[in-house]
């Protein structure tokens, strides 16, 4: 069989998914250590003020996941031929493009924060707040965006210890600071947006510092060589394959940021209560994807290496192997959320209306992982084959065919509509990138 017969398979996907697991958790760990520390102030409209504030940040954050993904599959197939030279370049190029987006929107900050806003509605504390997480969060936005490059190069060379002890390590940063700064200092929505800021450019300047001391070698000879090196980096041909990459990532992620910011803001006019209580069950939904993204990260990574060893018999045996764990993970967290959900509501908050109103929604969270796990795993194989063109179609089906439609139909539910047409989406996404890989793609390679 197929999925057994490889048993170094198993252990290579475990080496890189178990470290990638650990780091991928405390990112979205950190945000529910944000969401707990606001959770137990005294009203509701900080957390919602928090939330609505690092929304309008995870945004673009999220807008530019295509530096990530595009990152790690081009690095990945790099390295499986072999060209160190050439996967210095890819890290170099999406830097370059990462300072770029993050400058631009540092500098249009007023314009964009007044605009999300808007859109976002809520009352007036909220907004108030919100504002205020924002202005501080928007400086950090040059290095979100770097880290996002960093650690894509860093999965795609198959680097996951180095991408947890970095993540592990800023993320203590964080935690620490956001104890400091809001129960010392009593900073309160400020000092959560100070400890993220601090955060950022720690986890920028670890990881430059670990690249620069292990590729040290290859990064001297490109420095010494300056002019081919900046001919190389800015070739009108490699450019413009960058970008078209990047387009159809940037349209598909666009879409999935549709999805989530119609939850936030129908969630924040439904009042104060729902969007405190989304944004705790949104952390647990970021809790569960970052989680099987360890599983997706380095499929990412073995699936562009034999990808570009032209090695089509390892790269089934990746694909068969990650489907299998990837839904025994799935199973656990569901698990999970069934025995101690109501638990892990009362850790992060204490304000009983919200942990009340979150209750009754934690059934969509305990069906998540087993209805979602398969998208997390196919977007991860298609990075690795870097076609993402199949991403982009599948998001738009999942967006406009479902997701809207799910909802319009189920609208009088009114939370439970957002969240039965969210758990569709992620459906639909999993089931056309399971079909066209299946029928087409594995077809297409004998």
């Amino acid at each position: 069989m197929l999925l057994f017969s490889n048993p170094d398979q198993h252990k290579r996907l475990f080496a890189l998914a178990l470290p990638m697991i650990l780091s991928n958790i405390t990112v979205p760990l950190i945000g529910l250590v944000d969401t707990a520390v606001v959770g137990h102030l005294e009203h509701a409209y900080y957390l919602g003020g928090s939330t609505i504030g690092a929304m309008l940040i995870s945004v673009v954050v999220w807008l530019c996941g295509f530096l990530r993904m595009s990152t790690t599959g081009l690095s990945a197939q790099a390295f499986g031929q072999d060209n160190t030279r050439s996967n210095i370049m890819v890290l170099l190029r999406g830097i370059c493009v990462a300072f770029t987006v993050g400058v631009v929107l540092v500098l249009c900050q007023s314009v964009y924060i007044d605009v999300g806003l808007a859109l976002a509605g809520g009352s007036e504390q909220v907004q108030f707040y919100a504002k205020q997480y924002a202005q501080i969060r928007i400086w950090g936005a040059p290095a979100a965006l770097a880290n996002l490059v960093i650690l894509g190069w860093l999965i795609g060379n198959q680097k996951s210890k180095a991408v947890m002890w970095l993540l592990i390590t800023a993320n203590l940063v964080n935690v620490g600071l956001d104890l400091l700064f809001v129960f010392g200092l009593n900073w309160q929505v400020k000092g959560v947006a100070f400890a993220s800021l601090i955060a950022e450019y720690s986890t920028m300047l670890l990881g430059l510092f670990y690249i620069l001391s292990r590729y040290n070698t290859t990064v001297i000879q490109l420095c010494q060589d300056k002019k081919n090196t900046l001919v190389t980096l800015v070739e009108r041909s490699a450019l413009l394959s960058y970008f078209r990459l990047n387009r159809d990532i940037l349209i598909r992620t666009l879409c999935l940021q549709v999805a989530f910011l119609f939850i936030t803001f129908q969630g924040a006019k439904l009042g104060d209560n729902v969007v405190a209580a989304n944004a705790i069950l949104m952390n647990f939904l970021l809790l569960i994807s970052f989680g099987l993204d360890g599983i997706a990260n380095a499929a990412e990574a073995m699936v562009g290496k034999a990808y570009g060893e032209k090695n089509t018999k390892k790269l089934q045996q990746t694909v068969h192997i990650a489907l299998f764990w990837n839904l025994v993970f799935a199973g656990i967290y569901s698990v999970l959320f069934l025995v101690a959900g109501e638990y892990l509501l009362t850790l992060i908050t204490s304000i009983d209306s919200v942990i009340a109103f979150a209750k009754d929604y934690l059934v969509w969270i305990i069906l998540l992982p087993i209805i979602s796990c398969w998208c997390y795993l196919y977007d991860g194989i298609y990075i690795g084959l870097l076609q993402a063109k199949v991403m982009r179609n599948s998001m738009i089906v999942a967006t406009f065919a479902c997701f809207f439609p799910l909802w319009f139909v189920l609208q009088a539910y009114e939370n439970h509509a957002l969240w039965a047409a969210f758990l569709g989406f992620m459906l639909a996404r999993g089931i056309t990138l399971a079909w066209h890989f299946h029928t087409i793609v594995l077809k297409e390679r004998g």
